[in-house]
């Protein structure tokens, strides 16, 4: 075949690819068999690789997954995505729209389901697709064009040659594929995801293209962040625009325009929470916003979000089961931690089958028997609690629950100190604290073992291989290669992460071992004022309460760990492996000495740790709640009731742009 002659038949292939992958993607009406659409697909893969030369980024080969990237770059956003001001009642939106009605009398509103997934902005110039970027806080983001090409409900060219547009949409993984991802992972014994959202932005966030293609993701696009129309005019209201955005090519959010009163749009409200169960993806609430750009104008815009539109947060939603059973769980710490066993029941999207009970103080507060009909709630959509029980349904069999006297792991009697909730097992040598200790020891922000998560510990410690944290560092390749699911290259790779963890510092070091009430900013406090792991050996309660944030019972925690010789001899075989023992972070200048910082939220390119690090590293201080003592809240996607606060007390908000232009 001629080199024009292929072109020709290339290009043929891509508009007949790109125009059934409109139909089963965006508009659920395949005309074609999956068969024929593969046999397409593979046609058009062998001309390019036949032809290198005619290759295109926007080809619908590129969907597939390309070269994985090194790291993500920072994307400062042309248009900033805000976010919305919250509203948890109808009493809060009648006030809103109340507001509304005394500036702009005929307004109207369109009233859609808000999506829980990644919000992210799509780039095109001349009708084609240039890149992508993740939200981040709000002014920059991460570019994840090359995940956003494995999309296939995201047009790689518009059905018209717009001069420039760049769009707001919601990535998400479906529901169905959520469950069948979780299905894989649990036959392959990998952790399971704790939901769609959190996988969803699991995925994006891979730099791997093939990892996001395989996963499913979808997109709902439901802003015009802005837009060179060429010779056409500009849209005069957010639904026109939405139209637009559909005859180009995108797969919209639903939406109903209504008149801003407060009856039809809380019926609206009504109807869509009725039918989250039925919507391929989850939704934590219903965005109301006026319609007509002019109005816009009139309402104005906030410190920090629009006037115009609100995001009303449905309630947790909350459903009745039964109360089976109680486990008791025993942690790093010793805490006995009872979890309700229940009647699996459908609750935000996942099936719930557990919820924690925190303590026996909490079930008698709740008045919980066993065998009661109990209400329950995800906490944020996420976490699954009890709400209550209710009397009033029992039968007569059920019974009182009382926690265990006996460990239910290692068998020695139990102790509940007085003023303390918590019910402890004192064994250090109960086998499941060792687990949950040496897990907390690998831990990302503790000595950052990657690798060694709860299964391979469980496996090293029943094969007789560790029996303490300080074993990890004798531990062979081969030893590791030896055990089930453990190849020779994942035996490799984890002695490697071993070994990089010797050289994590003494503030990650105070972290890993485990110390009651020892947090990573007190662990940092802590290995700046000893200097060395020994010379925490012999501190006194009275010069640990010296150091900033350390109290009373903090200072006991220290002096009551190292009192144990036990302990110490650990500490000393750390020595002895070659772990670092001296702080890391040595600050370089004092430059923010005498300033508290707090975080919030999750910043585009720095993970918290290595946000702390920067600001301890110059004299600065990371506190984990906001006071009147607090002189910044660095406030990333995400940001909740911390951020709240600080708006209350007037505290000085950052974003990471502006945490990183402070740090100079």
């Amino acid at each position: 075949m001629s080199n024009a002659a292929a072109a020709a038949q290339i290009e043929k292939l891509r508009r007949e690819i790109t125009y059934h992958a409109h139909k089963y993607y965006v508009e659920d009406s395949p005309e074609i068999s999956d068969f024929a659409y593969d046999a397409l697909f593979r046609q058009l893969q062998d001309l390019e690789a036949a032809h290198p030369e005619l290759d295109d980024p926007n080809s619908p080969t590129h969907r597939v997954g390309g070269t994985p990237l090194d790291s993500f770059t920072k994307v400062t956003h042309a248009v900033p995505m805000g976010s919305l001001t919250d509203v948890f009642n109808y009493d809060e939106l009648r006030d809103f729209l109340a507001r509304v009605a005394e500036q702009v009398p005929d307004a109207l509103c369109s009233v859609e389901p808000k999506i829980d997934g990644l919000s992210v902005a799509l780039n095109y110039r001349d009708g084609s697709f240039v890149g992508g970027a993740t939200r981040g806080d709000g002014l920059v983001g991460e570019d994840v064009t090359h995940n956003l090409r494995t999309i296939g409900s995201i047009p790689l060219t518009l059905k018209e040659p717009i001069p420039s547009l760049c769009v707001r949409g919601e990535v998400f993984l479906p529901r169905a594929r959520f469950h069948a991802l979780n299905a894989r992972r649990e036959e392959n014994g990998e952790p399971l995801l704790a939901n769609p959202r959190n996988a969803a932005a699991g995925s994006l966030r891979q730099l791997d293209p093939k990892v996001a293609a395989e996963r499913g993701l979808d997109i709902y696009v439901f802003n015009l962040q802005s837009a060179d129309w060429g010779n056409t005019s500009a849209p005069a209201s957010h639904i026109e625009s939405l139209e637009r955005l559909r005859a180009l090519g995108f797969k919209l959010i639903t939406h109903a325009l209504l008149p801003a009163k407060a009856e039809p749009i809380i019926a609206e409200i009504e109807r869509i929470g009725a039918m989250r169960d039925a919507l391929p993806c989850d939704i934590d609430g219903v965005v109301i916003k006026l319609d007509r750009f002019a109005d816009r104008a009139v309402m104005g815009e906030g410190t920090s979000t629009p006037k115009w539109a609100v995001a009303y947060k449905f309630p947790p939603e909350q459903k009745q089961t039964v109360l089976r059973d109680i486990t008791v769980a025993v942690g790093r710490t010793g805490v006995l931690t009872p979890t309700a066993v229940l009647d699996p029941v459908r609750l935000a999207g996942t099936t719930v089958t557990r919820a924690t009970l925190h303590n026996l103080d909490f079930i008698r507060e709740k008045g919980i028997m066993l065998g009661d009909v109990v209400t329950v709630q995800k906490a944020g959509d996420i976490i699954p609690e009890l709400v209550c029980a209710h009397p009033e349904k029992r039968q007569g069999n059920e019974t009182v629950y009382e926690m265990p006297t006996c460990c239910p792991s290692c068998g020695e009697p139990v102790f509940r100190d007085e003023g303390e909730a918590a019910v402890r097992c004192t064994n250090g040598a109960c086998p499941a604290q060792v687990a949950r200790s040496i897990e907390h020891f690998a831990s990302k922000n503790a000595m950052s073992i990657d690798g060694l998560g709860p299964q391979i510990v469980e496996l090293l410690l029943s094969e007789g291989l560790i029996a303490d944290t300080a074993d990890l560092y004798t531990l062979t390749a081969d030893q590791i290669a030896s055990l089930e699911r453990m190849g020779e290259k994942s035996a490799q790779n984890l002695i490697a992460a071993i070994a990089a963890s010797k050289d994590a510092g003494l503030e990650r070091l105070i972290f890993a071992l485990g110390i009651r009430n020892i947090g990573a900013v007190a662990a940092a406090s802590l290995a700046h004022y000893a200097g060395s792991l020994e010379r925490c050996f012999t501190l006194t309660a009275e010069e640990l309460c010296s150091i900033d944030d350390f109290g009373a019972i903090t200072a006991d925690c220290v002096v009551n760990y190292f009192s144990h010789p036990q302990n110490i001899a650990l500490c000393r075989r750390l020595m002895e492996a070659g772990v670092c023992t001296e702080p890391k972070q040595q600050p370089t200048d004092n430059s923010l000495a005498g300033t508290t910082f707090v975080l919030t939220g999750t910043l585009p390119t720095l993970s918290r740790s290595e946000a702390s690090a920067l600001i301890t590293a110059r004299g600065g201080k990371v506190s984990s709640s906001v006071s009147k003592k607090t002189h910044y809240v660095v406030a990333g996607e995400e940001a909740g009731s911390k951020l709240t606060r600080a708006k209350e007390l007037g505290i000085t908000i950052l974003d990471e742009a502006g945490l990183l232009a402070l740090l100079g």
